[in-house]
């Protein structure tokens, strides 16, 4: 539902907020004082309580079963309620917060029991995950990571012809703010010929976009390209946290296993895809000499409006900064742009072949580089696998990360004549082995 008229809402701080105006309306679970975790909404510095609100009586017809869905700490039945459901919601949230509306009273009456700040608050994952899935659909940083293992032939020969992916660890998914313990497992230092045990010690953060899964398919049926965008809930910042020194001796001939199941981080804000209509795109035209997609994966109006426009930011600081009172170093600033294949093409070969996938479902993007050096969206590709360096104000260099480090994801959508809007941060600082 794209709209340049300047909509504003009587919450005052949501006028003009980075992340979260009264354009975004982004959905997740929280708690708050002690509660157990409730749905949510969040608008400008607050957090709009579903389920007070819900008892308030504010909520009526589709938009009522929608918040009844929302109940119990888990947005997977809201989720599997699909399309018409979210935006029943959706509008009935801009009618009350839009100013004017006319239960701006009765709602700023109550307060903090309706509209807890969300720095009171406690964010959790917004749904329970069945299954998690990471693409590989960033081209740029398949390109530079093949160029570090295969100069000459950077790209496997499928890559153009099908959307990479792998099933990666639902159970150590976990919400921004999440401490990242260093894992430990078997390495092949340079030079040896037998395996040694210990701490990672080449630690790495992957930008990716995460996709939450909304209506599934039963197992035997695919979830045709034209139909697919229809299955997505939403959208959040996703950190695929990597090993490399693991990873670089077990993920042959399998793929990746130990260096990538310890954690992977979310941002707790599902963006919904009515919020980020204003900010899609053409899917980029693939160069000459590429192949087209096969037909299960092409749809003319995906191509013609399934890509975003969404600006995407990893910032590094280390204890020695925060105790210095230094700004975070900008790592990366990359966009969604640079992905080769639409999370829809995603979905769609994810079915094919009967898998079922499930509300709640959980995709990563894979590493969403861009082609120049200061939107790389990994350490890897930045420092060149350890061998240039980050210079940081602080003084300190890295290489890969240390203890104490954090990382920190950012993501914005603007445009010129409609709200800019963001997704919340997505969080994690590094702890010592154990």
């Amino acid at each position: 539902m794209p709209s340049t008229s300047p909509l504003r809402s009587w919450v005052a701080s949501a006028n003009g907020h980075r992340d979260f105006p009264l354009q975004n309306l982004p959905l997740g679970v929280f708690s708050h004082n002690g509660s157990a975790p409730r749905s949510g909404v969040a608008i400008g510095e607050h957090i709009f309580d579903l389920e007070a609100a819900l008892a308030a009586g504010v909520f009526e017809g589709l938009a009522r079963t929608a918040v009844e869905a929302t109940r119990g700490g888990q947005l997977n039945g809201f989720f599997q309620l699909g399309r018409e459901a979210r935006v029943a919601l959706r509008e009935r949230l801009l009618e009350l917060f839009t100013e004017g509306s006319t239960l701006h009273g009765k709602l700023e009456a109550q307060g903090a029991k309706l509209l807890p700040l969300a720095t009171d608050c406690q964010m959790h994952l917004p749904a329970k995950i069945g299954d998690y899935t990471d693409f590989y659909v960033g081209i740029e940083h398949a390109q530079n990571v093949g160029k570090l293992f295969r100069p000459d032939n950077p790209l496997l020969p499928n890559y153009k012809h099908v959307p990479i992916g792998y099933h990666g660890r639902a159970s150590t998914v976990r919400p921004s703010g999440t401490d990242v313990r260093r894992p430990k497992g078997q390495t092949l230092p340079a030079g040896h010929s037998e395996p040694t045990f210990g701490p990672c010690a080449r630690l790495d953060f992957e930008l990716e976009l995460g996709i939450w899964i909304g209506q599934g398919n039963d197992m035997g049926d695919s979830i045709e390209i034209a139909d697919a965008a229809d299955h997505i809930a939403g959208y959040c910042l996703l950190n695929d946290w990597s090993a490399r020194d693991i990873q670089a001796w077990e993920y042959q001939p399998l793929g990746p296993f130990l260096s990538k199941s310890f954690i992977t981080s979310v941002s707790p804000w599902v963006v919904t895809a009515e919020a980020l209509a204003p900010f899609r795109r053409a899917q980029p035209a693939r160069p000459d000499g590429d192949p087209q997609p096969l037909a299960y994966l092409l749809d003319p109006q995906d191509q013609a409006s399934g890509a975003f426009d969404i600006e995407l930011e990893v910032l590094l600081t280390t204890e020695s900064m925060r105790e210095k009172g230094l700004p975070p170093h900008r790592l990366t600033l990359s966009n969604t742009r640079h992905m080769y294949w639409t999370v829809a093409q995603m979905v769609a070969h994810h079915s094919v072949n009967g898998c079922q996938l499930q509300a709640g479902d959980l995709f990563g993007s894979g590493t969403l580089s861009g082609p120049h050096n200061d939107q790389f969206g990994s350490l890897l590709e930045i420092t060149e696998g350890g061998k240039k360096p980050i210079e940081l104000a602080s003084g300190e260099v890295r290489k890969f990360l240390e203890d104490g480090d954090e990382i920190i994801l950012r993501a914005r959508c603007v445009r010129e004549g409609f709200a800019s809007i963001g997704f919340g941060e997505c969080r994690g600082t590094v702890l010592p082995a154990r």
